[in-house]
């Protein structure tokens, strides 16, 4: 700090505070965190989430950097899980809601988009018959 610093700004720090690693476990809780946000944005649209576990460790290992720490962990769930459900939510099977569970599928990660079931009429709300009366 001494040598990159001036020391008209060292006096204005407190503390040197060092950061440790993250254990897996919470990184794995940021992947939750990161995905249940992105389910609470897309609540309107009718679509779930459903993030299995071989999903949410791929995605805490591309995205978690010893370096940068999670910080990198946005980005690898804009390009894997965001950009691929835009797609499906403008012209796929989500333009009307759904259910989509991210999985891992040879080594890459993998969406199943299953399309919100179109609303049954129940026997007590049939439509009316028209009749020549």
């Amino acid at each position: 700090i001494e040598r990159t610093f001036t020391p008209e700004f060292r006096n204005r720090l407190d503390a040197v505070i060092s950061f440790g690693a993250l254990p897996r476990e919470v990184i794995l809780q940021v992947v939750e965190k990161f995905v249940l946000q992105l389910e609470a944005q897309l609540m309107d649209r009718n679509v779930t989430i459903e993030l299995t576990r071989p999903a949410a460790e791929w995605l805490s290992e591309k995205g978690y950097d010893d370096r940068m720490g999670a910080r990198p962990l946005g980005r690898v769930i804009q390009e894997y899980i965001k950009k691929p459900l835009a797609e499906e939510l403008l012209f796929g099977k989500l333009a009307k809601g759904g259910h989509v569970k991210v999985g891992v599928k040879d080594g890459k990660i993998d969406l199943r988009v299953e399309q919100a079931a179109s609303p049954r009429l129940s026997p007590k709300k049939k439509p009316p018959l028209l009749t020549a009366d």
